[in-house]
């Protein structure tokens, strides 16, 4: 990530460096969502505790979602970089 972002700043366009910039912030976007999914679920689980198995697939069931919504917009920034 740091070498395309390098590559970008070195004398690329400014789209592409733009498309480096997006994909690390779809991926801190992607690790404050989940992080926000595991906090709501251990207060949910501490809550409740007879409905943890309930929380936690409803948690990983979330968390995937969010995790291949950020991995399609890492690839499709690093296509943009390479095409």
């Amino acid at each position: 990530m740091l070498t395309v972002l390098l590559q970008a700043a070195a004398g690329a366009s400014v789209g592409k460096m733009g498309a480096a910039i997006g994909a690390g912030l779809a991926a801190i976007g992607a690790g404050m969502g989940i992080g926000k999914i595991g906090a709501s679920a251990m207060e949910a689980i501490a809550r409740q505790p007879e409905a943890s198995g309930d929380i936690r697939s409803n948690m990983i069931v979330s968390a995937a979602l969010i995790e291949g919504v950020a991995f399609f917009a890492v690839i499709v920034c690093i296509l943009i970089v390479f095409v």
